[in-house]
């Protein structure tokens, strides 16, 4: 793969600077050390919360959430967060959720998930799924769910679960999500050592989220593991080209409109994984953080704009 060709030297300067405080062998450190060095990356790339914007630290039903609001929201954005289900948390995504909470005009909660290995699947999804519950009762505004990476398959998770439980999801923005696609081909095979996120590292995080094989046939671990892609919410996922993930968007979008939904897949060419945190440094990433606020705001006002 050409990734001279395929990256510009705006997201190359993002890739070495981001291996300046969390290197490519991270997954090789003890979980500890691996939370160290995401939480400085994190702090080197974190942004000023916008002016206007307020927070409260709650609990939703015993799971620890980040509330953002600006002005009097009528829509709630639950945000689940990145991480591999190992590292990051609310300090982490702080700066993204201030940031959708401010372009939105949304309240978003950020939700800080049980992470691996102490607390294997299903801590993930059971803690996400309490807090979308929890948002509904506290605050009755309709929802959308959105999240990055692990967080985007708890999005996708808590969606699939919702249906004929939960009421009032307006749609769910997926960003980079790893939803259980086939590692044998595709995306997986073509970008297998892609810069950010190989591979290997793919399969070091599904080895520390569960107890044991993986599971089957369980979407609440895999969306693209389900057998029914009906009644779900309008989703808008948003791909990183350069990423051993992308084509999971690609077919879960495919198998929702199959199923008589509406699904959109957007991949941002050039781009690797991770590249909310280059949102201010490479346009590219500054264009698809736009397209990302766009597409949660769109779908909260029940606007469909990609047919």
């Amino acid at each position: 793969m050409d990734y001279e060709r395929l990256i510009d030297e705006e997201t190359w300067a993002f890739i070495r600077r981001t291996a300046e405080s969390y290197p490519d062998d991270a997954v090789e450190l003890s979980i500890e050390d691996q939370r160290r060095v995401y939480d400085t990356m994190c702090q080197d790339f974190r942004q000023p919360r916008p002016a206007g914007v307020e927070t409260q630290d709650r609990a939703a039903d015993g799971v620890p959430v980040r509330i953002y609001s600006a002005g009097q929201p009528t829509r709630t954005v639950i945000y689940f967060h990145g991480g591999g289900f190992v590292v990051g948390g609310l300090e982490s995504h702080d700066d993204v959720c201030a940031e959708l909470c401010a372009q939105t005009g949304y309240r978003v909660v950020a939700v800080d998930y049980r992470l691996c290995p102490e607390h294997v699947h299903p801590a993930q999804f059971d803690d996400c799924w309490s807090a979308a519950n929890w948002a509904a009762n506290e605050f009755g505004d309709p929802l959308i769910l959105a999240g990055d990476s692990a967080g985007g398959n708890l999005a996708a998770a808590v969606s699939h679960y919702a249906r004929g439980r939960l009421d009032g999801i307006l749609g769910q923005v997926l960003i980079y999500p790893g939803l259980g696609g086939d590692r044998s081909q595709g995306s997986y095979q073509e970008h297998a050592q892609a810069p950010l996120l190989t591979l290997d590292e793919i399969r070091f995080y599904e080895t520390v989220r569960c107890a044991g094989d993986p599971p089957q046939g369980d979407p609440t671990y895999a969306p693209l593991q389900d057998s029914d892609y009906s009644n779900l919410p309008p989703t808008v996922v948003v791909t990183a080209d350069c990423d051993p993930l992308r084509d999971d968007g690609q077919i879960y979008c495919s198998r929702i409109n199959a199923a008589g939904g509406q699904a959109h897949w957007i991949n941002e060419f050039g781009l690797v994984h991770g590249y909310l945190r280059a949102r201010t440094s490479v346009k590219r990433a500054a264009d698809s953080f736009e397209r990302i606020s766009v597409a949660i705001e769109a779908l909260g006002q029940g606007i469909w704009s990609y047919d």
